[in-house]
């Protein structure tokens, strides 16, 4: 297969604005086969995210911010950031150093995941799952990464204390970052612990985890942009439950009695249930209707792993 040429932007009199860029990038985009689902699951938003963001601009920025004359510094700006997404796939979260769960702002780079998660959706649903009137007082957010879904959780219940639990010392410092930018110091404590092991004890209302899940062998086959990103928070072992059984296991003695154990497990849900066909698993409905967000009760977890 003949290997495709990569087209570097024209020049300042043919690329004048925002609205010039964002029309040659989706071009480029579907020409280099560029993969998606980091910042957007579609050519035209992402590359309008990467140009506003390159331009300092905000993302609510109207229409004629297009239609702008750009000068050299920023076109030099756009020329490189593009170079880099296109001809080098570095994902867009890496060359803006944030990503973006609905209206809250995240600091990332190459040391974490590109933040994402159908958990955005889901927090806000998750006390309906708690025995009524009972206080969510402690949560947990396992394999935080970023540090994006314990800030997610402080934010949803205002009076819990939230642990962060990760292994690698790298994403631990991203989610240090994102911790104090959100204010959530006095709220969230990070610990760096693989699943419980050197957590502190105490017993949840929720476990929160989106964990690495992947396969190794799909670790291997997955595509440029998703290959930057840190093995160890995609890489879940042969089956990709390595982390998964781990935590399930030790959640037996980490869960209050009437709490729930909450689960993103992406393209391994029909491995979940083949592994546990006994074990009651409720999969909530997510706005794309992919449904791969586990939720199980604690005397669920106690029968199988008690």
């Amino acid at each position: 297969m003949k290997k495709k040429r990569h087209t570097r932007p024209g020049g300042p009199s043919e690329l004048l604005t925002p609205g010039h860029w964002l029309q040659w990038a989706i071009g480029e985009y579907e020409r280099h086969d560029l993969s998606l689902g980091q910042i957007s699951d579609n050519a035209h938003d992402e590359a309008l995210y990467l140009i506003l963001r390159t331009l300092d601009l905000p993302l609510d920025s109207e229409p004629d911010v297009l239609d702008i004359i750009l000068d050299d510094s920023h076109q030099a700006a756009l020329r490189e950031n593009f170079s880099q997404r296109i001809a080098e796939r570095v994902p867009a979260s890496y060359l803006t150093k944030e990503a973006w769960l609905g209206e809250h702002r995240f600091y990332c780079d190459e040391r974490v995941l590109t933040p994402r998660s159908y958990f955005l959706e889901l927090i806000p649903t998750m006390a309906g799952y708690l025995p009524t009137g009972v206080p969510v007082r402690d949560v947990v957010d396992v394999c935080t990464g970023s540090g994006c879904l314990a800030v997610l959780l402080a934010y949803e219940f205002d009076r819990a204390r939230v642990d962060a639990v990760e292994l690698s010392p790298d994403a631990l410092e991203v989610a240090k970052i994102n911790v104090a930018e959100h204010g959530m110091t006095d709220r969230i404590t990070l610990h760096e612990s693989d699943v419980f092991d050197a957590v502190p004890e105490r017993r949840y209302d929720i476990i929160l985890s989106n964990p690495p899940y992947e396969p190794s062998a799909v670790c291997e086959a997955l595509p440029e942009e998703f290959k930057h990103e840190p093995r160890m928070a995609l890489d879940g072992g042969t089956d990709g439950l390595v982390i998964i059984r781990k935590l399930m296991a030790q959640a037996v003695d980490r869960l209050q009695p009437h709490g729930i154990v909450v689960l993103e497990v992406g393209a391994l849900k029909p491995v979940v249930q083949e592994t546990w066909p006994k074990m009651p698993m409720r999969w909530l409905k997510t706005q794309d209707a992919m449904n791969c967000v586990c939720l199980i009760r604690a005397v669920d977890v106690m029968k199988q792993f008690g």
